[in-house]
């Protein structure tokens, strides 16, 4: 018993720690002095700048990087967008109950990547994408379903050692 609530404040240190690491490489990604000068432009105008440069539009950016695949590091965005948030989707159940939820794991990753996107919209570190919110969930699901094969692969291995 003692072991199991070890391990379960363990999953959850390192789901916090995972959290800070994708806020800091989501919204503060640039340099501090950059951030800084960002941050002093901050006012009306950049709030509606931001609006300006935002796409609300599905599919719109997941499109762009494919039609111009031979420019862009395409690749590396739409799979790095989908991988960074994997982990979530993995780690949620163990660190709440409830999380084992599909759909609750769902939801909580929907608001965590959508704070991120619109505190990117008001703030200009970072620019408002519709598509990433998608990306960003695809890979919670993702995470969510390695969280189904990990635990139907113990039970089984439990199970098994039972009968033996």
């Amino acid at each position: 018993m003692k072991e199991r609530l070890f391990r379960k404040k363990y999953v959850r240190l390192i789901f916090f720690i995972y959290l800070l690491v994708v806020i800091k490489v989501i919204i503060f990604k640039y340099p501090l002095e950059q951030l800084r000068e960002i941050a002093s432009t901050w006012e009306k105008g950049v709030i509606l700048e931001g609006l300006d440069t935002a796409n609300f539009t599905l599919f719109k950016t997941i499109r762009m990087y494919i039609d111009y695949s031979y420019k862009l590091n395409s690749f590396e965005n739409l799979v790095g967008n989908v991988v960074v948030f994997i982990p979530f989707g993995f780690l949620l159940p163990y660190v709440i109950k409830h999380g084992r939820n599909f759909f609750v794991m769902l939801i909580h990753a929907f608001l965590f990547v959508t704070g991120i996107e619109v505190f990117q919209l008001f703030s200009a570190f970072g620019a408002f994408d519709v598509d990433d919110i998608l990306l960003n969930c695809f890979g919670a699901v993702l995470g969510y379903l390695v969280y189904l094969g990990y635990e139907s692969r113990k039970r089984r291995h439990n199970n098994k050692k039972r009968r033996e």
